[in-house]
Order: C-alpha cells, then sequence, then structure tokens
C-alpha cells in the first residue's frame, strides 16, 4: 500500500471482467499459489529486510540503492515533479506527447539510429507522464551499462524533437483521441473528471484533445523538457548488479548537467466534488457504477486506519464485506471492490464494479447500503485482525516481487516523503491501530453522500 495514484477503474481489471465460476476455480488455484509461496519465503523474507543505501553524487543527486549480484541486470528508475498537471491551457498532452518522444533521437542519433543502438545494449527504456510527475526507467544489462546509460543520458539531457516523429506520434495520439470519442467508458471517465475536479488540472484529458495536440511544436517541447527536467524535483532508484560508488557516477553522468531548479506552475489542492450523480446514458448490456467518497491525505494520522478500513470495505480482491455482500451472496458483479486514491493535490475513496443493465439500481443500492453499515458500525475486531495479518503479511509478495517494482516502491517512498527506513516501520505502523480508530476512520469518510457515476442505461430500465 505504497502508492494509490493510478485511476481506480485500472486497478481491478481481473475482477471486472473474471468470467463466472472463477471463484469456484480459486480453491484449486490457491492451494497451487501456497505451495509456490513455501518455496519463495526465503527470498521475500530477504527482500522484506533489504538493506537500502541513499547514494550521493559529487554533484548533490541522491538515490535509493538496493544491491543485488545475483542476476546481471541493472534496473533504474525515476520521475521528475509535475506531470500532466503543468501541460498549459491549450496545450493539453504536451507531457504525454514528450513522454513518447525521447527515444526518437536523442543527441547526434535520429530515431533510427537511437533505437538501433538500444536493440544493439539490449537495454529497455520507458517514459510515462502522470498527473504529478514524469516517469522514466531503463533495464539493462550490466556488462552493458556504459552503453546502455549514454543513451539514457542522451535522453534525458538532449532529446531531439525531430518534426518527423513528432508527426508520427501526433497522429498515434489524435487516433487515440478519435477512438476513445467512440468508447463510452472513455467518454464517460472524461466526463466524470470534469464533475469532480471543474477546472482543475487533474479534470484534463492527460493525452489531450484533438485541438490541443494539433497545436504543439517543438518549441513547446523544448520549453516544457527544459521546465521540468531539472535535479530539485528528481527522484531516483536503482536496484540490481550495480555498487554504491558507481552509482554514484552514474548519476553524475546521466544527471549532473541538468538545471538545479524547476520551473513549475503552481497546482491547488482540490476537494473532489461529491453529493451528485453523472449518468451516460447508452445502450450497453451490463452498467459500470462507480462512487467516490472523501479520502485521507498519505501524511494523515488516521491514515492506516483508513488503509486497513478499506481493506475490509473493498479493498481485498476475494475476502471484503463488498465482494461478499455483491459477488458472493448474490451473484450481482464479477467484481467489486474499493481503493483509496491517493494523488499528491487531491484524494479520494473509489468504489467500482460493472453488473447486468436491469440490476444495476439493485447494485447500487446495496453498495450503498454496505457503505452504510460500515460507516455506522465500523468493523468487528476479526475483521480487524484478518486485514492487519494480510496487510503486513502481502507486502513483500505485492511490492517487492521483482527488480522493477522494488525501484517503483522506493520511488513511492521517496515521492511520499516516507523515510528510508518505511520498510522496517510499516508492519509496526499497521499493527498499532486501534479498533475505535478503524470506526472513527469509517464514519469520517463513508456517511456523506458520495459522487457517483453510471454508465449504461438509465437505472431502473427494463433489460
Amino acid at each position: 500500500m505504497i502508492q494509490h495514484r493510478a485511476a481506480f477503474a485500472k486497478s481491478l481489471p481481473f475482477l471486472l471482467s473474471a468470467p463466472e465460476g472463477s471463484v469456484a476455480r480459486l480453491v484449486p488455484a490457491l492451494a497451487i499459489l501456497l505451495l509456490a509461496i513455501l518455496f519463495l519465503l526465503p527470498g521475500l523474507s530477504a527482500r522484506a529486510a533489504m538493506n537500502i543505501q541513499e547514494v550521493k553524487s559529487e554533484k548533490g543527486t541522491s538515490a535509493w540503492l538496493v544491491e543485488d549480484h545475483t542476476v546481471p541486470i541493472i534496473t533504474i528508475r525515476f520521475v521528475f515533479d509535475g506531470g500532466t498537471t503543468q501541460d498549459p491551457i491549450g496545450k493539453e498532452g504536451l507531457a504525454n506527447m514528450m513522454a513518447a518522444l525521447f527515444d526518437e533521437g536523442a543527441g547526434g542519433l535520429d530515431s533510427d539510429d537511437f533505437q538501433v543502438k538500444l536493440d544493439e545494449v539490449g537495454a529497455e527504456m520507458s517514459f510515462e507522464a502522470q498527473r504529478d510527475g514524469i516517469y522514466g526507467s531503463m533495464r539493462m544489462l550490466s556488462e552493458q551499462q556504459d552503453a546502455a546509460f549514454e543513451l539514457l543520458r542522451l535522453a534525458v539531457n538532449r532529446p531531439r524533437f525531430d518534426q518527423e516523429p513528432i508527426d508520427r506520434i501526433r497522429g498515434q495520439i489524435i487516433s487515440g483521441i478519435i477512438a476513445s470519442e467512440r468508447d463510452p467508458e472513455a467518454f464517460a471517465q472524461r466526463k466524470w473528471l470534469r464533475a469532480i475536479y471543474g477546472a482543475h488540472p487533474y479534470s484534463r484529458p492527460e493525452e489531450g484533445t484533438k485541438q490541443s495536440i494539433a497545436s504543439i511544436t517543438p518549441a513547446d517541447l523544448s520549453a516544457f523538457h527544459k521546465a521540468t527536467f531539472a535535479r530539485d524535483g528528481l527522484h531516483v532508484a536503482a536496484v540490481g548488479d550495480i555498487d554504491a560508488k558507481s552509482l554514484s557516477e552514474k548519476l553524475d553522468h546521466l544527471f549532473g548537467d541538468l538545471r538545479e531548479k524547476q520551473t513549475l506552475s503552481p497546482v491547488a489542492d482540490v476537494m473532489p466534488k461529491l453529493g451528485q450523480q453523472v449518468e451516460v446514458n447508452c445502450d450497453l448490456p451490463q452498467t459500470s457504477l462507480q462512487l467516490a467518497y472523501p479520502g485521507v491525505m498519505r501524511s494523515a494520522p488516521d491514515f492506516y486506519a483508513a488503509v486497513l478500513m478499506n481493506d475490509i470495505l473493498g479493498g481485498s480482491a476475494f475476502t471484503s464485506r463488498l465482494f461478499d455482500e455483491v459477488r458472493e451472496k448474490r451473484g450481482l458483479a464479477y467484481g467489486v471492490g474499493s481503493d483509496l486514491d491517493d494523488q499528491e493535490h487531491s484524494q479520494a475513496l473509489l468504489v467500482a464494479t460493472a453488473t447486468r443493465s436491469d440490476r444495476a439500481a439493485e447494485t447500487l443500492s446495496l453498495i450503498r447500503d454496505v457503505v452504510k453499515q460500515m460507516a455506522e458500525h465500523g468493523p468487528t475486531a476479526a475483521e480487524l485482525a484478518a486485514a492487519k495479518k494480510y496487510l503486513i503479511g502481502s507486502f513483500a509478495i505485492n511490492e517487492l516481487n521483482s527488480s522493477a517494482s522494488i525501484a517503483d516502491t522506493l520511488i513511492g517512498l521517496q515521492s511520499s516523503n516516507l523515510g528510508i527506513d518505511y520498510i522496517q516501520r510499516r508492519a509496526g505502523l499497521i499493527d498499532q491501530v486501534t479498533l475505535d480508530e478503524v470506526k472513527a476512520a469509517a464514519k469520517k469518510l463513508l456517511s456523506g453522500e458520495p459522487a457517483i457515476m453510471v454508465v449504461g442505461p438509465p437505472l431502473g430500465a427494463k433489460g
């Protein structure tokens, strides 16, 4: 439970699309999983107690490092603060387009030459623009690290933004926007964001619009890169076959020539506008439902109480109250769940499911009843004990199961200012939460009227 920054609609695809009867098949599958976990426990325990080093370069760039010399692979992950919230009005999609162009030529290498060099060194490089940051990563063989890091240095410091790849990427993005206009779920998500966030940057489409994408120039991209790629907004994590001294040198090689200070536009905090119903009426066999309740800041004293409450309400895939009432007892949906959506400038608790359209009103009423019961009475002591055991025990499996996931976790810890010793402290922070504190969090977050989104035929329509 380090980050809750992705949209909840993307967080439970396996639940919302699972075929009928899949839960029954979980019994043998879980037995196999438990056997696998027994074999994996030594490795997982080692990762849970892993040594995280803070490495600082001569020019002042810092990174968190987990050394692992058992496999000759290095993974580096980094993020620059800012993200799509920094897109100027009328240039929405600028950050997203820039992220798509970093492997389309840099320094003296045009797009084709850059791709050939990446293939030659066997490195995987990616960039992604999210709401609150621009993320980059590279995975490479340690024996090819010099050549791979040089390509990453060129991409970070000297992206070319040549016209031909700009036009090609622009065409791909606009094609995606046109396709999404015919997708009821995508249309609904845009309407939902405008309804709950108003004029805040979170309401804007991260991919931009046809008009805004068409207006973006090489000069826009270069100016945006200069404003956001600076060392004071940089967080770095590295995992794998590299030691602290070597990483320190690589940090200055990669980032040492960047400007010291970012030039970011201020972004205000925003409370989602609740107590409203957003409907996108369309003739679909299934109706999607989403409910938004108040969230909690990562730094708030009752954050872990809210995490435990959410796990009991709908966070655990197959043991939560929502799953038991909606799926197991009544078969109204393949999957249903809740999540704490924790972003830099806004927080919410989201509930989502999809059900047969002729039973959508019944499903929505049941979800609201389950939420009401949690708000009024909270969980039981037994539910809290089980949630604590799961959240403490599953952390290594969910968050530390690969070099990429470890690097992601370390970036999340840095971005949230949780401290380099968080992994050692986490179990104690969860275990010390009392039943009264969880009940108080339930009452605080779930007592008000939610925002509701309905995508499908009007509620109550006959199938």
